[in-house]
């Protein structure tokens, strides 16, 4: 069994490409059922989302695998050959497929790096897929670990603890300025989008009150419901200044609409209190000397840029962070599947060895119909002990041999020592997606007995 991932992202392909691909929510379950009926196909989960379209899954041989999943990808979206497909697709198996699942869990092959959204739509895909019967022990093993490993890149770095986007910026500058953003009002000078977007912003962080005034009133009015605020007459926007905490301005004007008087009047009505002026306009529409007013903090789009490129800056530094997690983690379940690779084996000679003992039972048993309950439970645990004596050292060693690069080497022998053919290891039902997952589900217990045993849970991890 091996792990894969195909797909393509908003690094290999462009929009035109990602939106033709992409599944929506409501046929998510379908196209699981059509990928699991591809011959080799044991597990799948279908991650699409605006900025990728990625299948991973379970096969049980890789290049056939990664064949099968670019023909399901093409069969999904007749409106794209193969051929079309191709150049954007990219594959990975093994250690590197688990590892490109956490780092896109861990936002680390975001677009923005350190972004929330995509853990959640992971969740929910998993989600689809656990409904749908089309993951087993390995996939749900390896996503669920997926997730804590993006949870704890989210806790043990500062990742996603700074803005970098320009409305947002100016949010984190409020916060520094106003430490609680409660009962503060905002005003809203013009409608550029920059502009809504951080009033949006801000509001999510508990602004209460906004007053939005445009040159246009039927737009102020409209603005006003949107965001559950007041509209107020562009000639009366200065005199209001007094009463607003924040304002944010980004209009049309191809000269300062604020000058420093204006400013000054403001903070004077207010008690001196601070105000916080935020220029997102180009030509800006705020006169600079502001800077110089008393409790008043301007900032323009230079600032705010500036700030976001900082905190680019020390979000690749905690990404680093981040990526030292992932390879450790994935070491963690890399040793889990090598021990998970000789689980069949173990209970196919588990299987065997118990056979064996209750036909010689059963058949000395008949012999003995003289024997008592208790002479006959006697027997019984005298078949078990020499049984469970002989194979334990076997046991031991398959185990603790697994990770070792003679692994394999050691499982065929047991196979071939005890008379162990493919179909006694696979099991009867080993075919597509649910089918794997049954049997899968019937060894799990045994593959969390190994897990529990191995080095990385020996040292607390």
């Amino acid at each position: 069994m091996h792990l894969i991932v195909v797909g393509l992202s908003h690094k290999t392909a462009p929009v035109e490409i990602r939106e033709k691909l992409a599944v929506p929510e409501s046929r998510l379950g379908e196209a699981l059922g059509r990928l699991c009926t591809y011959p080799g196909i044991r597990e799948g989960v279908l991650l699409s989302t605006c900025n990728r379209v990625e299948v991973y899954s379970v096969v049980d041989d890789v290049e056939a695998g990664y064949g099968r999943i670019q023909e399901f990808l093409a069969d999904t979206h007749l409106s794209l050959s193969s051929e079309q497909l191709t150049p954007h697709l990219y594959w990975h198996t093994g250690d590197r497929a688990i590892a490109h699942l956490f780092r896109v869990a861990a936002s680390l092959d975001s677009m923005i790096i350190g972004e929330s959204q995509i853990l959640g739509q992971l969740k929910d895909a998993f989600e689809v897929a656990l409904g749908h019967k089309t993951t087993g022990v390995i996939m749900n093993k390896v996503v669920k670990k997926a997730i804590s490993v993006a949870k704890r890149v989210r806790t043990e770095t500062k990742i996603a603890e700074t803005a970098v986007s320009v409305s947002y910026a100016a949010v984190e500058l409020a916060k520094k300025i106003f430490s609680n953003l409660e009962e503060k009002t905002v005003l809203l000078v013009g409608a550029g989008e920059m502009a809504k977007l951080a009033a949006r912003h801000l509001i999510a962080q508990g602004v209460q009150h906004v007053r939005i005034t445009t040159r246009t009133p039927q737009h102020a009015v409209d603005l006003a419901a949107k965001f559950g605020g007041t509209p107020v007459p562009f000639e009366q926007f200065k005199s209001e200044m007094a009463s607003a905490d924040i304002v944010l301005v980004s209009t049309g004007a191809a000269h300062y609409i604020i000058g420093a008087e204006d400013v000054e009047r403001a903070v004077e009505k207010r008690g001196n209190r601070p105000m916080f002026l935020i220029d997102i306009s180009v030509p800006r529409n705020i006169d600079p000397a502001v800077r110089h007013v008393d409790n008043a903090f301007l900032f323009d789009i230079d600032d705010l840029t500036q700030r976001v490129e900082q905190n680019r800056a020390e979000r690749l530094q905690e990404a680093e962070k981040a990526e030292r997690m992932v390879v450790e983690e994935v070491g963690a379940i890399i040793e889990w599947m090598k021990s998970l690779e000789v689980t069949p084996t173990i209970v196919a000679l588990r299987n065997r060895v118990e056979d064996i003992k209750r036909a010689e039972v059963d058949k000395a048993l008949g012999r003995l119909g003289h024997l008592s309950q208790q002479d006959k439970e006697l027997v019984e645990n005298l078949a078990s002990s020499i049984v469970n004596k002989l194979i334990h050292r076997t046991m031991v060693t398959l185990k603790s041999e697994v990770n070792s690069s003679n692994g394999p080497a050691f499982v065929e022998a047991a196979r071939r020592f005890f008379h162990l053919d493919q179909s006694s290891v696979e099991g009867p039902e080993a075919g597509r997606c649910v089918d794997r997952a049954k049997y899968l589900d019937s060894v799990s217990e045994e593959s969390e007995h190994q897990e529990q045993e191995s080095p990385l849970r020996k040292r607390g991890r």
